[in-house]
C-alpha cells in the first residue's frame, strides 16, 4: 500500500517536470507544420529548432483616385479690335485670288485699329470677259463713291481667254489686254489713288503656268506705265529646286502647305505668307494713321531732270533717283518716286504710254532691260525728251 502512493507520488512529479517540456515540443511541431517547407528541410530534415517565421501583413491596396479626363476646348477668340471711325480703307480688287488675299490681309491687319480692308474680289473674273464682269466699269464707279483710299490688285487666272477674234496670248491680244489695264490703272492715277499689283504666282501645269507668267509680265510693264507699284511674287513660291511646290515656309519658318489641290489657288497659310509680303509694301503708303499720297519733285531744277523722260513710275524710279544723287533731307521722310512732278509742270504728268516704254534704246537710263537695239533698229540714242 505504501509503495502504491510513493509510485503514485514519484509520477505526479515526473509529471510535472515533464509537461512543459511535452508542451514545448508540441508547440515546436506545430510551429515546424506551419514553417514552409525548403530544400534544406528536404535534405536533412525537419529535427532542426527554427524561430517561426512571421508572415509580414499586408496592408490592402488603396485605390486610386480616378481623376477626371481634361476636357479640350478651344481658345479664347482675341477681342475683336473696333477700326478708328477714320481707319484707312484697303480695298483688294481682283479675282479668286483677291477674295483669298482679302481674307489673308484682314488676319494680319485684324488689331490694327487704323486700317480695314475691303474684300472686292469677284471669282472668275478678269480683264478678257467684260460682258461677264467690267473692271474698268467697276473702278470707275468705285472711285465715283470714294469707298477706298488705297487699292491692291491681283488678277488674271480667268485670262487665259480669246478676246473678240483675237486668240489669247496673240500679239492683237496683248494689245487688246494692255489698254484694259491702261484703262484700268489710269482711272485710278488720275483719282489720286495708290495702286499696289500683284503678280501671279506659279502654276502646277506647265502649260498654263508659261500662260500666267506671259499675262504677269504685260501686268508688270502696264503697271510701270501707270504709275503703279508692282509686286513681283514669282520666285517666293518656288519650290527649293526652282520649280513649282505646293509646300514652302511658312511666315514662322515652318514647312507648310501654301497651295489647294488645284495647283491654282494660295492656301490659308500661302495666303498669309502673301499678306505678309504685301504688307512690307504697303508700308510704303500707309503708315498707321493714313495713306501717304504728297506730290515732290526733288530732281527739279537739277541736271539730273534734262536726263529724264516722263517720270517712270514704281520702284525702278527709286533706282534710278539713287544714280541721279537726289538729295533728300533727312528732316522729312522721302516721297514716292511714284508721286514726282514732271520737270515742266505744276500738276502731275500723264506717264508714258508702253510704246514709249519698250521702244526706249538699250543703255539708255529708262530702258529697263526692254528697250530696243539702236544699232539693229536704226534709232538714235537722243538721251531724252
Amino acid at each position: 500500500m505504501n509503495r502504491l502512493v510513493l509510485a503514485i507520488v514519484v509520477g505526479l512529479f515526473v509529471f510535472i517536470d515533464v509537461a512543459p517540456a511535452f508542451a514545448q515540443h508540441e508547440t515546436l511541431l506545430v510551429a515546424q507544420q506551419q514553417r514552409r517547407r525548403t530544400l534544406f528541410d528536404l535534405l536533412f530534415g525537419d529535427d532542426q529548432q527554427q524561430a517561426p517565421v512571421e508572415q509580414p501583413r499586408q496592408q490592402p491596396r488603396q485605390q486610386p483616385r480616378q481623376q477626371p479626363a481634361p476636357r479640350a476646348s478651344l481658345p479664347p477668340p482675341k477681342p475683336q479690335i473696333e477700326k478708328a471711325e477714320g481707319a484707312t480703307r484697303l480695298a483688294v480688287f481682283g479675282d479668286s485670288l483677291a477674295v483669298d488675299l482679302a481674307k489673308a490681309l484682314e488676319r494680319f491687319y485684324a488689331e490694327d485699329p487704323n486700317l480695314v480692308v475691303i474684300g472686292q474680289g469677284v471669282g472668275s473674273s478678269g480683264f478678257v470677259r467684260d460682258d461677264y464682269f467690267d473692271w474698268d466699269k467697276t473702278i470707275g464707279e468705285q472711285i465715283a463713291a470714294d469707298s477706298f483710299d488705297l487699292a491692291v490688285v491681283i488678277i488674271g487666272i480667268n485670262d487665259r481667254q480669246d478676246i473678240g477674234s483675237y486668240k489669247a496670248l496673240s500679239e492683237p491680244w496683248n494689245t487688246a489686254y494692255q489698254a484694259r489695264i491702261a484703262d484700268f490703272l489710269g482711272q485710278l492715277r488720275a483719282a489720286r489713288k495708290p495702286v499696289i499689283w500683284v503678280g501671279l504666282p506659279p502654276m502646277a501645269k506647265g502649260d498654263y503656268s508659261t500662260a500666267m507668267t506671259q499675262i504677269s509680265n504685260i501686268q508688270k510693264l502696264a503697271s510701270f506705265s501707270g504709275g503703279a507699284e508692282f509686286l513681283d511674287i514669282y520666285e517666293r513660291f518656288l519650290g527649293e529646286d526652282g520649280k513649282y511646290s505646293s509646300y514652302g515656309p511658312d511666315v514662322s519658318g515652318q514647312n507648310a502647305l501654301m497651295r489647294k489641290d488645284d495647283g491654282i489657288h494660295f492656301s490659308a497659310a500661302g495666303s498669309d505668307k502673301l499678306a505678309f509680303y504685301l504688307s512690307q509694301t504697303i508700308r510704303t503708303f500707309y503708315r498707321g494713321s493714313g495713306v501717304s499720297v504728297a506730290v515732290s519733285d526733288p530732281l527739279l531744277g537739277t541736271d539730273a531732270a534734262a536726263m529724264l523722260r516722263p517720270p517712270y513710275q514704281g520702284i525702278g524710279q527709286v533706282r534710278l533717283l539713287e544714280v541721279a544723287g537726289a538729295v533728300i533731307p533727312l528732316s522729312r521722310a522721302p516721297q514716292r518716286a511714284g508721286e514726282l512732278l514732271t520737270a515742266s509742270g505744276g500738276a502731275a504728268g500723264p506717264g508714258f504710254t508702253l510704246d514709249q516704254l519698250v521702244s526706249a534704246p538699250v543703255g539708255r537710263v529708262d530702258a529697263f532691260g526692254v528697250g530696243i537695239d539702236p544699232a539693229a533698229s536704226g534709232v538714235e540714242n537722243a538721251g531724252g525728251r
